[in-house]
């Protein structure tokens, strides 16, 4: 295959919110950008895109964004020739003109079913096996997003780390468009970005009495009625500002996402959810707190504790044994103790900073990927 003249489709179908669309947005502008791939990304609720990328129009059935072909996927899909390589994003259904039209190409199309992210064991195992089609001459290959050499990588784009690194040399004007004051070396800032099942008033109430003033930056969505209704306000917009003993909060309109990238490089910590908004806390090298997506019967829990026994792996007995108690409290299992997690402040910044750094150096999944479907077309 012809990496540079090949075509390139990737299948969305949004369930998580923004996990799903953001992973899939991030990836098609990397591959159209650095490999020079004709990308279009399939979706099937254009408007989920938008708060991620202000620039395109939900009214439109097609459209081009960043180098991406962006179009509409719903049920009256259209017979359309089928690309070169076909990502099937977290297990979606393929419409099946699609897969007649793969199969009915002279050389099938790469088939990549590209699965969630996890730290669990089992994924090296599973990852690039094959899966032949029931019926036809197809076959689909599953590939791990992953954080050992044996997964797909991490999503990370080219100049990253260049990127952030200028942004915290000069993050002045960026602060200045979040209304928010010149820095101040005794407060923590945090981003906090949810589900509403976290236990948020349990978290600002703990903010208000910490010992550290906090300033928090909320971004709007459904956790926002949880703040408001813990502050006794009727609702709350983006720009309001409230405080409470220790505690500022700051109503953040939903960003963008390089915008959100600069906000995790401009906190002190993060509070995250899901898988994109997850990994690029990590880049961020700064102590993140993941809200990984709750699932029936705590089908979840294993894949945290997978992702804690790495990310603790270096930390000191006692930090350790902090990060994991306030990642299971924040989660469900259990209360989060902040005044514990700020206790190991420091050694949660020095491990932060050495968990990306070791993955700046490892393989990220989009190159991956292009080098895995060249062999297999």
């Amino acid at each position: 295959m012809d990496t540079k003249s090949s075509r390139w489709d990737i299948f969305c179908a949004v369930i998580d919110n923004f996990g799903d669309i953001g992973v899939c947005w991030r990836l098609a502008r990397q591959l159209a950008a650095e490999h020079g791939l004709a990308v279009r990304l399939w979706v099937d609720d254009i408007e989920r895109l938008l708060p991620l990328n202000p620039q395109i129009d939900p009214a439109l059935d097609a459209q081009l964004s960043c180098g991406v072909e962006i179009r509409r996927w719903d049920s009256d899909f259209a017979e359309t020739e089928a690309a070169d390589v076909v990502i099937e994003a977290f297990g979606c259904q393929l419409p099946e003109l699609y897969e007649t039209a793969m199969a009915a190409r002279e050389t099938p199309p790469a088939w990549i079913n590209l699965e969630y992210l996890s730290a669990e064991a089992w994924v090296e195992s599973c990852h690039t096996l094959p899966s032949p089609h029931p019926r036809l001459k197809l076959t689909k290959y599953f590939f791990f997003p992953g954080f050992t050499p044996g997964t797909g990588g991490l999503l990370r784009e080219q100049g990253l780390l260049e990127a952030r690194n200028a942004f915290r040399a000069s993050p002045e004007a960026f602060r200045q468009s979040l209304a928010l004051p010149p820095a101040d070396p005794q407060e923590i800032l945090i981003s906090l970005f949810c589900y509403d099942t976290a236990p948020i008033g349990e978290l600002l109430t703990a903010w208000e009495a910490s010992t550290h003033p906090v300033r928090c930056l909320l971004s709007v969505g459904k956790p926002l009625a949880h703040a408001a209704q813990h502050f006794g306000a009727e609702s709350l917009q983006p720009g309001d500002i409230l405080q409470r003993g220790n505690l500022i909060l700051h109503v953040l309109p939903f960003l963008p996402q390089d915008d959100y990238d600069r906000l995790l490089w401009l906190c002190d910590c993060n509070f995250v959810r899901g898988e994109d908004s997850f990994v690029r806390a990590q880049w961020a090298a700064r102590p993140l707190v993941w809200q990984i997506y709750p699932q029936e019967e705590n089908a979840h829990r294993p894949k945290l504790d997978a992702f804690l026994d790495l990310y603790c792996l270096i930390l000191p007995e006692q930090a350790s044994a902090a990060m994991r108690s306030f990642h299971l409290g924040w989660n469900g299992f259990g209360s989060p103790s902040w005044e514990d997690f700020l206790r190991h402040r420091e050694a949660f910044e020095h491990n932060a900073t050495t968990w990306a750094e070791h993955f700046f150096e490892t393989p990220d999944l989009a190159s991956n990927l292009v080098i895995f479907c060249k062999n297999r077309v």
